[in-house]
């Protein structure tokens, strides 16, 4: 078992070799000054079940953004087949152009799809994840793809701070009614949705609540944090709907554009993410960071034993 780690989120590779006892094997990678990446592994990985741990995400702090942490993937990934791996996995704790699952109008790119051939053509035998923004991408693969949720290590998380208030948990729009009524179910509380429109890209309006939240501590239930646009008008209407407090729990902070004005001016008490992308400089006190490092390492166990994926998620991997 050989593990590597790109640029784009070295601590959590870090973290991933150090609870699997192994360490992270010597890679190096680099930019050339046009801005082509270059990859070159320092030992041998022959015969090696080889896993490379990258999210398609940028860092601020290693200085490449999401195309370049695509393109750095791409020729890991063609390096290690050409030093003549056993088997490469992808481990992506980030799946960028995950949003961009279908057509919204014409003439538009089903840009998740091309990501997926894009990682097969390179030679890619297998595919870990975590929280895919439309869990029926892995339907776009046809190489194994284990999709893994961070639910449960938030769930518990939430459960850990014994929280003592009547708690709803409300789903920022349909499309994430069922993953957050199974939250709800996992501590415990009520659950509410929120109607939401979006009248732009990256712009999201809410309606109206439907459910009870009035005195109530909400938890806001999401896949992701962009820009915070949709978190900020969540909050807005579950305060304005009467709820006493507000917790946000999602498991990608991708934290763009002005989102930490957004969160700073949100009224939401605290916000818990993974570490699946690095967090740009900046983060806001009320930003609880938790890591995922346990779920991806035992998966990756499960993966390199050929034992059960799903026993790592308790018998069902798929909350949702």
């Amino acid at each position: 078992m050989k593990i590597f780690g790109g640029r784009s989120n070295p601590r959590l590779a870090e973290e991933i070799g150090v609870r699997l006892g192994v360490g992270l094997s010597p890679v190096t990678l680099r930019s050339f000054s046009g801005g082509e990446v270059y990859c070159r592994y320092e030992e041998s990985i022959r015969g090696s079940d080889v896993f490379l741990i990258q999210s398609l995400s940028a860092n601020a702090e290693s200085g490449i953004g999401t195309n370049d942490a695509l393109a750095e993937l791409l020729v890991m990934i063609d390096a290690a087949k050409g030093a003549s791996a056993h088997r490469v996995t992808a481990v992506v704790p980030w799946f960028g152009y995950s949003r961009q699952d279908k057509k919204s109008a014409a003439r538009e790119p089903i840009s998740a799809r091309l990501m997926a051939r894009i990682l097969e053509a390179s030679g890619a035998d297998r595919v870990l994840t975590m929280d895919l923004h439309a869990p029926q991408i892995q339907g776009m693969f046809q190489i194994p793809v284990d999709h893994m949720t961070a639910s449960l290590a938030l769930s518990d998380h939430i459960l850990q701070l014994q929280l003592q208030d009547d708690l709803v948990v409300v789903a920022p729009d349909a499309g994430r009614g069922k993953h957050a009524r199974a939250f709800a179910t996992m501590v415990g509380a009520g659950f509410a949705i929120l109607d939401k429109q979006r009248p732009a890209q990256q712009q999201a309006e809410i309606g109206y609540v439907i459910g009870d939240v009035e005195g109530k501590t909400a938890i806001v239930v999401d896949d992701i944090i962009d820009t915070a646009g949709t978190i900020r008008a969540a909050a807005d209407a579950v305060l304005g709907a009467g709820a006493n407090r507000v917790h946000v729990v999602a498991t990608h902070g991708v934290f763009s554009g002005k989102a930490y004005e957004n969160i700073a001016s949100s009224g939401v008490e605290r916000f818990f993410v993974t570490d699946t992308i690095a967090a740009p400089p900046g983060v806001p006190p009320n930003v609880e960071i938790i890591s995922c490092a346990d779920v991806l390492a035992e998966s990756m166990v499960q993966i390199f034993t050929c034992g059960s994926v799903s026993a790592v998620f308790r018998g069902h991997n798929h909350v949702y």
